[in-house]
């Protein structure tokens, strides 16, 4: 099984790795995707009036300019580390034990809107695009990278994927029909989608799976999976949606 996660608008700053090397993140067919915008951001961080106008940045937010201006000399750390927020304090990943990491960069991917698809412990810089954002010179980024990415999943041939992106990440990059998966909605008993507790929710499954490390390769595996720790998935009309319930 593979997991599909979103990348988180706040990240943690710096990293001891070394610079980012493009061809040593996983999906190694995107690199020229990737390369792109990051030759994009670099050049739109020299012009910081406009990198704050088409990033739509905040005063505060202006040091996230000087990020994407040393994209390629910054230090890195792995993306599961990098990302902050909801979703990844609760995944909690530096309190991991390394077998548990192991599983992480085995078996979880993070959709990022400049470097695509990157498996949990690629190393990356931070950096500041999210996915709608129109950068100039480049295609709106569903364009430019939908195809390539779902491209890439179906070159995986994983047995199984669950998708815990939120939509305009999907967009980034559908699961294609060929690879058998399953997309995760987050509602209360009575139905109600959530936003901060499907968060959180989502960032606790995918602890527990590392915690686990279960062999699953099927939605019916990780039903039973989920049975035994106490995670409830209901099924939909639509075969390809489950939704993960919230007390």
């Amino acid at each position: 099984m593979k997991i599909l996660l979103p990348p988180s608008e706040t990240k943690r700053a710096g990293g001891s790795g070394k610079p980012l090397s493009l061809e040593k993140l996983a999906f190694s067919s995107l690199t020229p995707q990737r390369a792109s915008i990051v030759d994009a951001l670099v050049a739109l961080a020299a012009d910081p009036v406009e990198a704050r106008r088409v990033l739509k940045l905040s005063e505060r937010q202006l040091t996230d300019i000087e990020d994407n201006r040393v994209l390629r000399s910054a230090p890195t750390m792995p993306a599961v580390d990098r990302y902050t927020g909801v979703l990844f304090d609760a995944l909690d990943a530096t309190t991991l034990d390394s077998a548990s990491r192991r599983w992480l960069g085995s078996h979880v991917w993070i959709h990022s809107a400049p470097f695509g698809l990157i498996s949990a412990l690629d190393a990356i810089p931070a950096y500041r695009l999210a996915a709608g954002t129109s950068l100039p010179g480049i295609a709106p980024l569903r364009r430019h990278w939908a195809e390539a990415s779902s491209a890439a999943i179906a070159q995986e041939s994983p047995p199984f994927v669950l998708d815990l992106r939120s939509e305009a990440y999907v967009a980034l990059g559908p699961v294609p029909a060929s690879v058998s998966s399953a997309y995760v909605r987050v509602v209360t008993d009575a139905g109600k989608a959530l936003n901060h507790f499907n968060k959180k929710a989502k960032g606790e499954l995918v602890r527990a799976l590392a915690k686990d490390r279960p062999r699953l390769r099927s939605l019916a595996g990780l039903q039973e999976w989920a049975r035994a720790r106490d995670f409830t998935f209901r099924s939909t009309t639509d075969a390809r949606v489950i939704e993960l319930l919230v007390k």
